[in-house]
């Protein structure tokens, strides 16, 4: 069986779904560990992980580098990537991306649903781009091997950081905005950006990201990987189901509002029903991956292309994202 790596999940931790992972042979699975935390309390998320750690060592390690993919396959467990949602856990301090990268980050997007320090968000009205600080904080990613994540930035704040990236960038769970026009979907322009800038989509499986939202077909969603396939790649596509399981409702406000505002943001949801909407009956855990493999299958991906979107193309990027860039000779000062 090839390589499953889900690169992005936001669940509702437990033994259960430990389990499940392991009874759906998922390798590898990145999951947010901040929304909107700042540096203390995403360091509090880190120690709940290491407990869970420590709980369930048969089941679950941290990972770090692909290596770690590798590993989890061999010894029959899921390795865990941290990553954030937001820039927040760097606070206005530029020497917390070092820091939360040797405790185990590998991705963060530079904005969640609004203007960040660093960069705009999708649900903005304006864009004006990567800030001042923005450009820096990538430099400093870049160096050592924090991967940069756009899935919830605004057009021209993406575009930017591809060109100003020396590494290349990930969307982890977004969608083509061609299938479903959601604002967090990706235009052609991006997409295509992405693949030439050598960059990974992870295609999502959350509802409002999808056509039809819960009543979304496995053929149709197939039919769009496909399709992109066609446009960026086979090679640049993977999973990032933003698989939100067992959450509650109430973890909605958490993601959507945070601290900045005392409104409800339904965001892309509905007013009537703010929660987590139910998932398409073809992927409810993570025991249903191989629904995903066989769907790819029958919609004509060679078995070569079906194992490099399971996983095989996310562990090449992480061999080559996650390690620091090779040094670089600073001239000598003149004496």
């Amino acid at each position: 069986m090839s390589y499953r790596i889900d690169n992005l999940q936001y669940a509702n931790w437990s033994e259960k779904i430990f389990r499940e992972m392991r009874e759906g042979g998922v390798d590898a699975v990145h999951v947010t560990i901040a929304y909107h935390e700042n540096f203390r309390e995403t360091v509090l998320n880190m120690e709940r992980w290491n407990r869970w750690f420590e709980q369930f060592p048969e089941l679950i390690f941290q990972g770090r580098t692909g290596a770690d993919v590798r590993r989890a396959r061999e010894t029959g467990r899921t390795a865990i990537f941290f990553g954030f949602q937001n820039p927040s856990p760097i606070e206005d301090d530029i020497g917390l991306v070092e820091i939360l990268h040797s405790l185990g980050a590998r991705f963060m997007q530079l904005s969640y649903n609004n203007q960040s320090l660093l960069a705009t968000g999708c649900y903005e009205a304006e864009d004006p781009g990567i800030t001042r600080m923005g450009r820096e904080v990538i430099a400093e990613m870049n160096r050592v091997g924090l991967v940069i994540d756009m899935s919830h930035s605004a057009e021209r704040s993406t575009l930017e950081a591809m060109e100003i990236s020396s590494r290349p960038i990930a969307i982890t769970h977004a969608n083509p905005s061609f299938w479903h026009p959601a604002l967090r979907n990706k235009s052609d322009t991006v997409l295509n950006a992405l693949a030439e800038s050598g960059g990974m989509l992870g295609l999502s499986l959350y509802p409002h990201h999808l056509k039809d939202k819960s009543d979304c077909t496995l053929e149709s969603f197939c039919e769009m990987i496909a399709r992109a396939a066609e446009m960026m790649g086979a090679d640049k596509l993977g999973i990032g189901s933003d698989l939100c399981q067992d959450q509650p409702d109430s973890i909605v406000e958490w993601m959507r509002v945070g601290r900045w505002t005392k409104r409800i943001d339904y965001g892309e949801g509905s007013a009537s029903a703010p929660g987590f909407p139910p998932q398409p009956d073809w992927f409810r855990d993570n025991r249903d991956f191989g629904n995903i493999e066989a769907g790819l299958s029958a919609v004509g991906f060679s078995a070569e292309e079906v194992a490099g979107i399971m996983g095989e193309n996310w562990l090449r990027f992480y061999d080559e994202s996650f390690s620091a860039a090779p040094e670089v000779s600073l001239p000598r000062a003149a004496e």
